[in-house]
């Protein structure tokens, strides 16, 4: 429909109107058809402020977070001076990206222009700072807003939660009702969540029932995930399974999910098997299950199970997700992939990293080849392991960034267990501090370390 009426406007030579087309961006954007609104937005002749803020939003919109902040510096250049709403979508893209060296430019932007925060830029910057690594920070952008709503309190509650300091989110609870405001079903997440992974299991009971009897919201799938998340992560599998199996709203991806992770930390092969059945009736064209469900019976010495799941996956054509690890360094954003060799200083990369693991071996680290999960020789599996994304990535921001500075790291997975003991033992040989970002929270990684305290 949005094109039959990009040919009605065509037609009529409505194209030249910038509204018109900064409209038809748009809906490109939103249609998932980004190529197309960037076409046409290349082709706009006169390009207004509210049509560099569209396009800067429809590739944050789509994880293409870096090309959102291309785009930001070059409406700059343009001359186009950037108002409150393209600040909020700028904010919105960097922390998708989780750079802080640009965080820090957007923050002294605004300071520049002398926005205020209000509720909404507020808001976005505690979630900006968040997530590109600095709690604190975030916290002192909390504490300068003069308003704040519910959002605001439970982005702040979240951004304690993945960085896996849970009693901290939990002392925000009561301060909301001291400021007269009411928690909501987002808050209710966001304390969940906190307590699943700073392992608060009866504070994360508590906040569960305290929702439905004093504030009276009825658990939705989101808050059964949490409590699965919880239990599961604790080894209070049976109780997850218990939930699941009782709870009245529908299931869904999520929950199932994380059920099959704690199957996967205690190594739970029955009941996996469960969840990942669950998880393909929803889901059959997801890779990452039947991967998971893999690593699993790999971990168990279940090889023939293992190699009738890799067949499934090879009928259905489906492929692992692959993992990427970006590293910041000098105001740039480098990324890497397992044993990759694309990088112009891979040949300096690839000493650093032989020379780093034999100073690591002396200091008493031993690779865990468990998380190279497949029937192959042990060599093999060495080779494998020294090369995933994550440990390219440290390599590089240890030649490319000055002595003591803070190393940063985004992993679009889960770490793994090998590379998480690696940048612990790298933090006190090298005496730096490691911040990663992966798809479940952070790690701060500081003298031997982790802020999550091996609890993720």
């Amino acid at each position: 429909m949005g094109r039959i009426i990009h040919h009605i406007v065509h037609k009529f030579g409505f194209e030249v109107n910038t509204f018109i087309c900064a409209a038809l961006v748009d809906m490109y954007a939103k249609c998932g058809v980004i190529d197309d609104a960037r076409k046409l937005f290349d082709m706009m002749t006169d390009k207004d402020l509210t049509t560099w803020t569209v396009m800067i939003g429809a590739y944050a919109a789509c994880n293409n977070a870096p090309e959102s902040l291309v785009l930001f510096d070059q409406m700059q250049e343009c001359g186009i001076v950037p108002d409150k709403i393209s600040m909020v979508t700028v904010v919105n893209a960097c922390a998708k990206l989780g750079a802080m060296n640009k965080a820090k430019s957007i923050h002294d932007l605004i300071q520049k222009q002398h926005h205020s925060l209000d509720v909404i830029l507020g808001t976005a910057m505690i979630d900006m700072y968040a997530k590109c690594g600095s709690i604190d920070a975030a916290r002192d952008i909390f504490e300068k807003m003069r308003e704040k709503n519910v959002i605001t309190w439970s982005t702040m509650i979240a951004a304690y939660g993945y960085h896996g300091q849970g009693r901290k989110a939990l002392d925000l609870f009561p301060l909301m009702s001291t400021n007269r405001i009411k928690p909501n079903k987002i808050t209710f997440v966001s304390l969940l969540y906190a307590c699943s992974h700073s392992g608060l299991v009866q504070e994360g009971l508590k906040i569960f029932s305290l929702m439905q009897e004093k504030y009276f919201i009825e658990p939705d799938v989101k808050h059964y995930t949490c409590m699965v998340d919880l239990l599961g992560r604790a080894g209070k599998l049976d109780q997850a399974l218990d939930l699941i199996e009782n709870m009245k709203v529908e299931k869904d991806v999520g929950l199932w999910s994380a059920l099959l992770s704690s199957c996967r930390i205690y190594n739970h092969v029955e009941m996996a098997q469960k969840a990942a059945e669950s998880l393909l009736e929803i889901q059959p064209q997801n890779p990452s299950h039947y991967v998971m469900l893999s690593n699993i019976y790999a971990k168990a010495g279940k090889w023939e199970n293992m190699a009738k799941i890799r067949a499934q996956m090879t009928n259905k054509n489906l492929k692992k997700t692959p993992g990427f690890t970006w590293v910041e360094t000098q105001n740039k954003v480098h990324k890497f992939s397992s044993g990759d060799h694309s990088h112009c200083e891979s040949k300096e990369i690839y000493e650093k990293l032989r020379s780093l693991i034999q100073k690591l071996v002396v200091s008493g680290y031993v690779p865990d080849t468990d998380f190279v999960l497949h029937d192959v020789d042990e060599k093999l599996k060495l080779g494998n392991l020294y090369a995933h994304s994550e440990k390219l990535a440290v390599a590089y921001g240890l030649i490319s960034t000055p002595e003591r500075t803070v190393i940063r790291l985004t992993k679009n997975l889960r770490v793994c267990g090998d590379c998480h003991t690696f940048m612990k033992f790298v933090s006190v040989v090298e005496q730096r501090e490691i911040v990663v970002r992966d798809a479940k929270r952070f790690h701060h990684v500081r003298e031997g370390v982790c802020s999550c305290g091996d609890y993720w």
